[in-house]
């Protein structure tokens, strides 16, 4: 019994001693798909890409094929009707916008959307990641009335006090994600990526709302 169960010890040792290896984890827990793009976006506009891939796992487990029950779609999990006004946002025609949201599941598509909603929400709740990934995953207006009800301001950090239970092991699990990628991958500086005129116009307009 007893060397048996020495076997066994040694065994689980030797295979935490293998997860906690980071080229391990880099491989199986924590990849990085569709790296150029996410890198890419990110710099345009502006958002952790840490934050963006982590994003990412958690929504779709990095599945281009993946769809919610309540319609979202993609990588970054986005409904067809938040990708149209994100695409009015960003200052496409009529006919872009149909074109983009019908194609919504193409990676380049989803993640240049997923990234630029990020980012505007992060923005919008004045770089506060809890909220904006609250607000990400349930939606601006139930944040709003959670911070009205709760008098939450934008110093908001409490995780374990967010109301939906769905929101609140989302925001814990985004949040886990992008620790765990900002210390497996190197941080480098972001380097801009030129922004056409018209994503320069439309970026950052604030008389429309969801």
């Amino acid at each position: 019994m007893l060397k048996k169960f020495l076997i066994i010890c040694a065994a689980m040792f030797a295979i935490y001693f293998l997860i906690s290896l980071p080229v391990v984890q880099k491989k199986f827990l924590y990849p990085f798909p569709y790296r150029t793009t996410i890198e890419n976006y990110s710099a345009r506009w502006k958002v952790d890409k840490f934050l963006a891939i982590s994003v990412m796992k958690v929504e779709s487990n990095f599945s281009e094929a993946a769809q919610s029950q309540s319609g979202a779609v993609g990588l970054m999990q986005i409904m067809p009707e938040t990708a149209a006004w994100i695409a009015y946002r960003l200052g496409e025609r009529p006919e872009e916008i149909a074109d983009d949201v019908k194609n919504l599941r193409e990676p380049d598509t989803n993640i240049r959307y997923g990234t630029w909603y990020l980012a505007e929400l992060e923005e919008e709740f004045h770089g506060n990641d809890v909220l904006a990934l609250a607000a990400y995953n349930a939606g601006r207006g139930n944040v709003y009335d959670w911070m009205e009800k709760n008098n939450w301001n934008e110093n908001f950090s409490d995780v374990d006090k967010i109301t939906y239970a769905e929101t609140r092991d989302y925001v814990k699990r985004v949040l886990h994600c992008r620790k765990k990628y900002s210390e497996l991958y190197s941080a480098q500086e972001f380097t801009a990526t030129p922004i056409a005129l018209h994503e320069l116009r439309f970026a950052r307009l604030k008389n429309l709302s969801l």
